[in-house]
């Protein structure tokens, strides 16, 4: 039966992280929120958790999930070649709704799904969330919905869609936002944007004014 903490108050934060942690060193799954909406994660490192994952939300390899870090620091090891532009665009929005599209490090023994040799990386803005990244590292965090549902807000929503496929539910009440992140590729010289979400076209180019729309 999943676990649910309630997160608002220290000592359910900390009951909480502690068994969450403990639950992604199982292989097993555990929803958290973010500045964006709640989401659904494993170890990053455990092909089998990460299937895990997207079993749970009806979604298949094709759809890669993404890879939540706790600071920018994280990002050495994990991704290679990073541009001018891309460390700018991580200076000005990280942590925060900025997802970014690099070329993972070859050596990396992780499966994500169907990655051709990237990854989508975001730093979250959100402190339960990084208090659990600094316990367990990388995370594989996916929208804590079935495919084809809304992203939930909150956490009821997600125990409604997920129920008892995740072990531990970490409820900080609603998320300070109801949109996902912007996605940009920076793999090639020109950033490009992949989805607008948190970020508009326009606050982006304040910082990257090449930045190409897809």
């Amino acid at each position: 039966m999943a676990l649910r903490f309630d997160c608002s108050a220290g000592s359910g934060r900390a009951e909480g992280l502690r068994e969450a942690a403990g639950a992604v060193r199982r292989g097993e799954l555990v929803v958290l929120p973010t500045d964006t909406v709640y989401g659904v994660g494993a170890d990053a490192f455990s092909p089998d958790a990460v299937a895990r994952v997207l079993r749970a939300k009806g979604r298949g390899r094709q759809m890669p999930s993404p890879v939540l870090v706790g600071s920018p620091d994280a990002l050495d090891g994990l991704v290679v070649d990073l541009s001018v532009q891309a460390r700018e665009l991580i200076d000005a929005f990280w942590p925060g709704g900025l997802t970014l599209v690099a070329r993972h490090e070859p050596s990396l023994k992780w499966d994500l799904g169907e990655t051709h040799g990237t990854v989508a990386i975001r730093m979250p803005a959100h402190p339960v969330a990084i208090s659990l990244l600094d316990q367990t590292g990388p995370l594989a965090v996916s929208s804590a919905n079935l495919t084809g549902r809304p992203s939930p807000q909150d956490c009821d929503a997600a125990l409604a869609m997920l129920g008892d496929t995740v072990a531990v539910y970490l409820d900080a009440g609603p998320t300070p936002a109801d949109v996902p992140s912007s996605i940009v590729d920076v793999t090639a010289k020109t950033p490009v944007l992949l989805r607008e979400g948190a970020l508009s076209a326009a606050r982006l180019r304040e910082v990257t004014p090449d930045l190409r729309e897809r």
